[in-house]
């Protein structure tokens, strides 16, 4: 939400899609997941058009709900089931400059029908040490996925986040991460562990309609605009 408020404030078309089945994004945004009648797992599994609501912080947004978890299950069978997501994206991608997709904190189907669908990859890294560690499984199956299904995907840029500069732990953590994976794609500064991130989500606004002189606002308008000069 945050990025894709930068990008739109810049002046792009913004199409945010949450394929998380928790539906933390469509929460943000304002609407109740519960109660939506459709959402993107009408799309994945029925293939049918993507269900948008527009004009959300001046982004349109594809929902989700809890209905979307039964997707990893109902997917297992379908024919070219790696292919749903972009296949759907096909008819919205002249509309817009940029389609963020949020995934499932997982490498289940939804993620790699996400990773095919893309062309870049933005990953979020918490400066933990397991969590850091967790990006090679990742990394891997970027890999894998570049040689069967999709050659172009690439790397957009790591982002650190939940920083903490007097934790000796977290440092060395950020560290690792900028010497390891900058030979892959820029390792932006990191974000600082803040308490404003979760306030304001629960205030249902981007950080900066929320809290506009925060110290993260320069790090997400420099994400946004790295994204804009990606080749």
């Amino acid at each position: 939400m945050n990025v894709g408020y930068h990008l739109a404030q810049r002046q792009n078309r913004v199409l945010l899609l949450d394929l998380d089945p928790q539906a933390s994004l469509t929460t943000f945004m304002g609407l109740d997941p519960v109660i939506l009648d459709k959402t993107i797992y009408e799309s994945v599994v029925g293939e049918e058009p993507l269900s948008i609501h527009s004009n959300i912080f001046d982004m349109d947004l594809a929902p989700s709900n809890i209905n979307l978890s039964a997707a990893e299950l109902e997917l297992v069978a379908a024919l070219m089931r790696e292919m749903r997501l972009k296949n759907i994206l096909a008819s919205v991608t002249d509309k817009y400059d940029f389609i963020l997709i949020d995934c499932p904190p997982s490498l289940g189907i939804l993620t790699v029908i996400s990773l095919v669908a893309a062309t870049h990859v933005l990953v979020p890294i918490q400066c933990q040490f397991k969590a850091f560690q967790g990006t090679d499984l990742l990394l891997n199956t970027v890999i894998r996925l570049r040689r069967v299904a999709n050659p172009q995907l690439a790397f957009a840029g790591f982002i650190p986040t939940m920083y903490d500069s007097r934790t000796a732990q977290e440092s060395r953590t950020f560290k690792a991460i900028q010497d390891q994976l900058t030979p892959l794609a820029k390792v932006f500064q990191p974000i600082p562990k803040t308490t404003s991130f979760p306030d304001a989500s629960e205030a249902k606004l981007p950080l900066g309609l929320f809290k506009p002189k925060h110290p993260a606002i320069s790090i997400l308008e420099t994400i946004a605009e790295h994204l804009e000069n990606l080749p």
